[in-house]
């Protein structure tokens, strides 16, 4: 059977958008207490749409019959910011021509030429994808001079699809790359980045301003990196959807590296669709141009999904998990449970593959920038600049990528040999023995809080296995532990990314699971694992 094709998917997921809308809120974020403001109306007067709810196609739809402008979206957008960034920390910076860009593409849409569905959509963009016209720093102080000389190639793909740059989110510094205990969402450039659904926790990293934002409502959509799980943890601990694609659709030209091995770019927003439409800019696929002969929507019946459930995670999670088998169930999916073999091995292997692969790719890349020229020189700067250890002292990782075998050596090649071996095996044998669509498994713990003495608590396994096969994920939202979002994280084979959109869209659907935040100044300890 040929497989579909992601504009086709998209042809559906536009479909079932305008028929049905996203997926709603179950609860409206509410004033709360110890003085934390309330945010504004997600409803802003005068633009006719609820920027929480709001999908792609709606927007298009609206602006296409003259109803809405790119204008005053970006401008509501920009308000939002203005009013509840404070709080969370999560944009660095706005664009300033955000406003002259969102006027070009009205005018676009006027005389019915748009570009496309991202035309006049603004996005935010994770600050270690370079961009022109604003720093790229990778919240590190060192590249807080002038910003690079070009964009990045998945900046150019959006500007000339005629989306918004909106502006730049915090992420944590270099990635989550640099000290052996950081604490995620925060850098030296943007301070500490807050979950919106509880302040004193953590959005988790290294995406964590992009996934913050969304959880917001700062933006539409926003871009995410991922090394092994910097899109899906800041997108299941925010509550929003995050895909990391396979390997290679989307370019990492112009964008701060870990390792080329594992390393992309990727699409997050609030619901599958959004997320399936900015995927299709980021990676060039085609869109479709006719829609007047729509494929149906894709459903769950007859899907077979492996159940991974990851009892590490705490009995809360699991709770999570047991009931959206149900629910997958009552939709007609058959779900079973699965153990993915060789974890173990991989995490023996993958993070000193990643050291020799680090040193190799950010030398790289700081030749291209001011700044340190490579990586003995940006240790030397954290030990002389105070403010990039306001948080944490360590820069152990960076240390110990200075001294790790280079990526000639040959004790190095065969390990990223085995784990790119033994990764696509743990995947695919046992997708083959169960004859499975994809795989499932808890995306995340309730958010930790935020600690810098402590750094994390984010031993995660369920991101590793397509990470270092550089297959691609997605998670959607899949329930709360008290008023923390959980994910469930969904893997499917080498570039089935359009099969795994389809499949994310139709559990989305089934679990409705997404709500408001409601800034909550702490949780008490029942929140967390």
């Amino acid at each position: 059977m040929r497989k579909p094709s992601l504009a086709t998917l998209v042809a559906a997921l536009v479909a079932g958008s305008l028929c049905a809308g996203a997926p709603q809120p179950r609860a409206e974020a509410a004033e709360a207490g110890g003085g934390t403001p309330s945010p504004p109306a997600a409803s802003p007067a005068g633009l006719g749409v609820d920027l929480d709810t709001v999908t792609i196609p709606e927007l298009q739809t609206r602006m296409a019959n003259g109803s809405l402008t790119s204008s005053a979206l970006t401008a509501a957008y920009l308000r939002r910011i203005k009013a509840i960034d404070p709080t969370i920390h999560a944009v660095l910076r706005t664009d300033p021509t955000a406003l002259r860009q969102a006027a070009a593409s009205d005018a676009r849409h006027r005389h019915g030429h748009p570009r496309g569905p991202l035309d006049g959509i603004p996005v935010l963009l994770k600050d270690n994808v370079n961009t022109r016209d604003l720093p790229t720093t990778a919240g590190s102080l060192a590249l807080a001079g002038g910003p690079p000389d070009t964009d990045a190639a998945l900046v150019t793909r959006l500007r000339d699809a005629g989306a918004v740059i909106l502006g730049k989110t915090n992420l944590s510094e270099w990635a989550n790359f640099r000290a052996a205990k950081p604490t995620s969402g925060w850098s030296a450039v943007g301070g500490q980045t807050n979950n919106p659904y509880v302040l004193d926790r953590n959005p988790c990293g290294s995406s964590a301003g992009s996934g913050a934002a969304l959880a917001a409502s700062l933006a539409q959509v926003a871009i995410g990196t991922e090394t092994d799980g910097s899109i899906v943890c800041p997108a299941g601990m925010n509550g929003v959807v995050g895909h990391k694609p396979s390997l290679g659709l989307v370019s990492q030209s112009g964008v701060v590296p870990i390792s080329a091995e594992q390393d992309t770019a990727g699409p997050m927003a609030r619901n599958v669709i959004d997320t399936a439409l900015t995927f299709s800019v980021l990676s060039g696929s085609a869109l479709p141009g006719d829609p007047a002969a729509l494929p149906k929507t894709p459903g769950l019946r007859g899907k077979r999904i492996g159940l991974w459930r990851l009892p590490s995670l705490g009995p809360a999670v699991d709770a999570v998990m047991t009931r959206t088998a149900k629910r997958l169930r009552t939709a007609g999916a058959e779900v079973v449970e699965v153990t993915p073999p060789y974890q173990d091995r991989l995490a023996e292997l993958e993070f000193p593959a990643l050291l020799s692969e680090f040193h190799r790719d950010i030398d790289a890349y700081l030749a291209t920038r001011e700044g340190p020229r490579d990586l003995a020189e940006l240790i030397e700067f954290n030990r002389v600049h105070p403010a990039e250890r306001t948080c944490f002292e360590g820069q152990e990782l960076f240390e110990r990528a200075l001294a790790a075998p280079p990526t000639t050596d040959p004790e190095y090649r065969a390990k990223r040999a085995e784990l790119k071996d033994l990764s696509r095996r743990s995947l695919d044998e046992t997708m083959a023995t169960h004859h499975l669509d994809a795989i499932a498994s808890p995306t995340n713990p309730p958010a930790w809080t935020t600690d810098c003495a402590r750094g994390d608590d984010d031993v995660i396994p369920s991101s590793t296995p397509a990470a270092v096969a550089g297959y691609p994920s997605l998670s959607v939202p899949a329930g709360f532990v008290d008023e923390l979002p959980v994910g469930v994280l969904l893997m499917a084979g080498d570039h089935e990314d359009t099969e795994l959109l389809s499949l994310g869209a139709a559990v989305e659907r089934r679990l409705h699971a997404w709500r408001a935040p409601r800034y909550l100044p702490s949780a008490g300890t029942d929140a967390s694992r």
